[in-house]
């Protein structure tokens, strides 16, 4: 009827804002739309990851057809978005950089692509060193580029080789550029432990690392470094400024202080690093976003106040701009020294994109300056994205981000005393909570403690340590460093009894099982919506977040794992896994962790649930006769066993498969990868996952365009 009232709308109704938010982008979809176009730049780095993310969830290389569809989807998107209606522009765009994701992180790849050992090898090794660490059980590791391996032509060496020194090296004083020769037990980079797992391979294969292993006879060193070697020179001055701090302040004080200012951890002992992992305190010895923020910020913020001290010439300088610009050559030198590694490039990123935005007047620290970030290093480094420290170091600035806005709306009614210590709790509180996921996801525990750790620790290290390294450097070269040098050295004994103290309380660490594979994506997918969406999106990122915690608590552990060669089997029982054997030591400890099981190997290979001698363990899986065979006669007793429907895994690859068995030999696992076997309902046995599919991804050395070595002549 002409003239009628008409209902209010949505927006004008007197609904609670809460709960008309939801549906402002229904009640308006143009404006939403244009809304969604203004905030593209921020969903960017979420719809390339989105790409990168779908690329390395394959368990295959793609081929030709995938990346010439890809290619097709960021044209087409491309032309749409110049030319195409409107309504339509903003999805092209978004599908455009989801192919363009995938494409960058096939091109990165292949452009890394290098030769990976294809075999067991054992004789000399020579190369120059080039990283100096330890590895897990506390030996010192070298890392070797320009190899030589006896009877292998120069195309089909590795182009770098990592060797853990075993047995008494102590004449060996190890500098980046010194060539040596040892004799050395080399392999391929090990694949996953168990279906999901952390792919070592994958991350070997981004780094160039061809081939691990050990010595143990002792090392010759063949050459000096070359003084002109200009490509080894920071990491010639950071070990020798490493041992200098170590030679000043002894003992793990001056190892945490090394590595600190250098990044060299090659000091510190693995009874200090368990410490710190169990006390969430293992940042702090990692050149992360942590470290050079505090160096950067201390260098801005001691020029700015300082120059602004100096009366007139403070009203005539760019005060702001000068000490940026400072800091942001503070933060490169701090990156030269600290050497070229994915954690440290990420640091420096960060930290230069803000510094950028001070100097040309834009706000330093924004969620657009993080989209930057991002977008930088998805580009040039794609496969940072699996990587537990992009992660959790975006993820937790994202969070300080956010924080802001509540915590400058209160802290005005706070104390001035108690508003420092105040700001501490929220914002360790708000990353923990953001960061506490992840790292749980990734590395199957979860420190109770980490935030007490954190609180004691990370302020005397902002306000003691890092400023009194910079001091110390800078007065280094007038021989005054003693006093900064001494602070240091009370500040990490403090942090390293922290961590200590910490990670001795009851229960300082809770075991968490690992989550299935979409988990992570959720959570990464649920909390980019949630933040980033508006109206209904936010409900959808809250759903997404709520799906994934669900699937994660509802995960069931697979009731049969088989290792990488068959070297193990483990079975699920009520008493948590029983391993069939002793030793494999790293694959235990991966099963057990990723079931969230604190105990040994040895404690769970003593589980009932296996019987029988060594070399023929037996047990018993949905009904049927489960045996695991190993040892040289392993071969000769499997047609005996591979009866009535019985599982038979061989830790041997078998001259005939017998066919009355499910059965699972090295043969099989050379394709497959670790195994995971459960029962279906029925009782039937079904294979649910496989590490991989072999010859079909490029690190595995033998995929498409991969290089698998083999001695030459063969």
């Amino acid at each position: 009827m002409a003239g009628a009232a008409q209902p209010p709308t949505l927006a004008q109704s007197r609904w609670p804002g809460w709960l008309r938010a939801p549906f402002d982008g229904l009640a308006d979809p143009l404006g939403a739309l244009a809304r969604a176009r203004g905030d593209l730049f921020l969903w960017l780095p979420v719809l390339l990851a989105l790409g990168i993310g779908g690329y390395f969830a394959r368990l295959t290389e793609p081929g030709p057809a995938v990346y010439a569809g890809a290619a097709a989807l960021v044209l087409i998107g491309a032309v749409l978005w110049s030319r195409g209606p409107e309504v339509v522009q903003l999805p092209a765009a978004a599908v455009a950089v989801v192919a363009a994701g995938l494409l960058l992180a096939g091109a990165r790849a292949h452009q890394v692509a290098a030769p990976v050992l294809g075999f067991r090898y054992y004789g000399p090794v020579e190369g120059r060193i080039i990283s100096i660490d330890r590895s897990g059980t506390d030996r010192i590791r070298l890392t070797l580029d320009q190899v030589v391996l006896e009877r292998m032509v120069p195309a089909r060496t590795p182009k770098t080789v990592r060797v853990a020194l075993h047995g008494d090296q102590s004449h060996l004083l190890p500098e980046p550029g010194l060539r040596v020769m040892l004799t050395g037990h080399l392999a391929p980079p090990a694949g996953p432990a168990a279906p999901g797992a952390y792919d070592f391979r994958r991350q070997a294969w981004f780094s160039g690392l061809g081939a691990v292993g050990y010595a143990r006879a002792p090392v010759m060193v063949l050459a000096p470094p070359d003084p002109d070697d200009w490509a080894l020179a920071g990491h010639r001055a950071r070990m020798r400024l490493s041992a200098a701090i170590q030679a000043r302040i002894p003992g793990q004080p001056g190892a945490v202080a090394a590595a600190l200012m250098t990044g060299d951890r090659s000091g510190i002992a693995e009874a200090t690093n368990e410490a710190m992992r169990a006390s969430n305190l293992y940042h702090i010895i990692s050149i992360s976003g942590l470290h050079m923020g505090m160096l950067a910020g201390f260098v801005f913020a001691a020029l700015r106040y300082g120059l602004a001290a100096t009366g007139n010439l403070a009203l005539r300088w760019p005060v702001k701009k000068i000490a940026a610009a400072a800091a942001l050559v503070a933060a490169t030198v701090y990156l030269w020294l600290a050497g070229p590694n994915v954690a440290t490039e990420r640091a420096y990123v960060m930290a230069a994109v803000m510094l950028l935005a001070v100097l040309v007047d834009r706000r330093a620290i924004s969620l657009r300056t993080v989209a930057l970030a991002a977008l930088i290093l998805l580009v040039a480094e794609p496969e940072s994205l699996t990587e537990p420290g992009f992660q959790m170091s975006f993820g937790a600035t994202v969070a300080l981000i956010l924080i802001y806005g509540p915590w400058s709306a209160v802290e005005h009614r706070l104390p001035v005393l108690l508003k420092p210590v105040a700001m501490l709790l929220v914002t360790s509180l708000a990353a923990g909570l953001v960061t506490a996921p992840i790292a749980a996801a990734h590395f199957n525990r979860m420190p109770e403690y980490g935030l007490l750790a954190n609180l004691l620790a990370v302020p005397v290290m902002g306000m003691l340590v890092m400023p009194a390294g910079v001091i110390a450097a800078l007065l280094s070269p007038f021989g005054l460093a003693a006093p900064a040098l001494w602070v240091m050295q009370q500040g990490t004994a403090w942090m390293i009894l922290v961590a200590e103290q910490v990670a001795a309380l009851e229960g300082a660490v809770l075991a968490v099982p690992a989550p299935p594979a979409a988990v992570l994506p959720l959570l990464a997918g649920g909390a980019s919506v949630a933040t980033l969406g508006r109206g209904v999106a936010r409900s959808a990122g809250g759903l997404m977040l709520a799906l994934a915690a669900a699937l994660w608590v509802g995960a069931a552990r697979p009731a049969l794992l088989i290792a990488p060669e068959g070297e193990l089997v483990g079975l699920m029982t009520p008493a948590g896994r029983a391993l069939s054997k002793t030793g494999a030591g790293f694959v235990a400890e991966s099963w057990l962790e990723a079931d969230g099981d604190t105990a040994r190997p040895e404690t769970a290979a003593a589980r009932a649930g296996f019987s029988g001698q060594r070399g023929g363990r037996e047990a018993e899986l949905a009904g049927r006769r489960l045996l695991h065979l190993t040892g040289k006669a392993a071969a000769e007793k499997a047609p005996d066993a591979c009866r009535e429907g019985a599982v038979v895994v061989l830790a041997a690859a078998a001259p005939k498969p017998p066919e009355d068995c499910l059965w699972v030999d090295q043969t099989i696992l050379r394709q497959t990868g670790a195994l995971a076997i459960d029962a279906d309902a029925t009782g039937a046995l079904v294979i649910t996952r496989a590490a991989e599919v072999a010859g079909t991804r490029l690190w595995s050395g033998a995929g498409p365009k991969g290089r698998r070595a083999v001695p030459a002549g063969q």
